[in-house]
């Protein structure tokens, strides 16, 4: 079977065509188109650029979402109602679930004589203990606005969890593994016998680990602090917390790891810092995770940093009391597991 993996951005469309023949898979082609908005008009545009590229090779698509709510807990075949859900999570993503709607939508209308499939990143954590979700706030607005834990990144954690389970030739259903997705969005996922059973990302992807230009954690009094002092309305301290935090905002360099540490080398104070913090909160996340697991047997590092940054997951794992167990670097592969669950449920729908 041949699937066409769309994964939607705001302003870019990355995609992958895989061969699939039960356990065999194989990529065909692969490619991005960019500058939405600019050089391409829109998504539906750049559908049809990537549906023309194929030449009528497609038997599947499967499509990544960020953002399913606590409406779905596996990846699904697409009708309208599944759209109809989609366009009611947009308000918890609104950019990232637009975008992929009018993906959605153009290859929908393009490809009309095939099945579609969605993969969302929210899938992974509907396993979570009502205890590990829930905030604690007052409990009608979870009643009244679904206001609680979503996580993300659930597909990159998915893969890298079943990839680990397969190199330590143990069935995932045995382990207790740590999985850390380490980019310019950064999330840590304790997965306890195959299911996720907490993730430091929250309502949204801001909450959890130091990222990039995202602040993680912290006291939510410091949000009208900062608006009374600055003289600042909410949507501009949410964009600062989200557009000017994190490394960037430390170190005041880049939100890119690769120029903190080069910075970090010749003794900038700042940029020590700003990975100090940093790793800190990964030593802290790992630490709380192998405690509510009660054990740790792996720990999975992916992502640009994960992958690519050996000398800041030694320091990560430098005094720690997990420093005699398994520690793994995976190469994430998002599109792949999309491909799989796209195969996979349109094969049993074939039976």
């Amino acid at each position: 079977m041949r699937v066409l993996v769309l994964n939607s951005g705001s302003s870019s469309i990355k995609y992958k065509l895989f061969d699939i023949v039960e356990n065999k898979e194989k990529i065909l082609d692969k490619g991005a188109v960019e500058r939405i908005g600019e050089k391409i008009p829109d998504h539906r545009s750049a559908v049809n650029i990537i549906s023309k590229k194929m030449d009528n090779q497609i038997e599947a698509v499967g499509h990544r979402i960020v953002h399913g709510g606590d409406k779905f807990s596996e990846s699904v075949l697409i009708d309208d109602e599944v759209v109809k859900a989609i366009e009611h999570f947009s308000s918890l993503a609104p950019l990232h679930n637009p975008p992929s709607l009018l993906t959605l939508s153009e290859s929908r209308r393009l490809l009309s004589n095939i099945p579609h499939v969605a993969v969302f990143d929210t899938a992974f954590y509907q396993t979570l203990p009502e205890y590990a979700y829930l905030y604690a706030i007052p409990y009608e607005f979870y009643e009244r606005y679904r206001v609680r834990r979503y996580g993300f990144h659930g597909t990159s954690h998915r893969y890298v969890a079943s990839e680990a389970a397969r190199i330590l030739k143990k069935g995932i259903d045995k382990l207790k593994i740590i999985t850390c997705h380490l980019g310019n969005g950064c999330s840590i996922t304790a997965v306890k016998h195959g299911k996720a059973v907490d993730t430091s990302m929250g309502f949204t992807p801001l909450e959890g680990l130091v990222m990039g230009s995202r602040s993680g954690d912290l006291d939510p009094a410091i949000i009208p602090f900062i608006m009374e002092k600055e003289k600042i309305d909410v949507n501009r301290v949410i964009d600062l917390l989200n557009k000017e935090s994190g490394l960037l905002g430390i170190s005041k360099i880049s939100n890119d790891v690769r120029e903190i540490v080069k910075k970090s080398k010749l003794n900038d104070k700042k940029a020590k810092l700003a990975l100090d913090v940093f790793l800190y909160r990964i030593k802290k996340y790992i630490g709380a995770y192998a405690s509510i697991m009660d054990g740790v047997d792996a720990v999975v590092f992916t992502g640009g940093i994960g992958e690519n940054q050996p000398d800041l997951v030694r320091r990560v794992l430098k005094d720690t009391m997990l420093k005699d167990i398994k520690v793994l670097i995976i190469p994430t592969d998002e599109e792949l597991m999309i491909a799989r669950d796209t195969y996979r449920i349109i094969r049993k729908k074939r039976l």
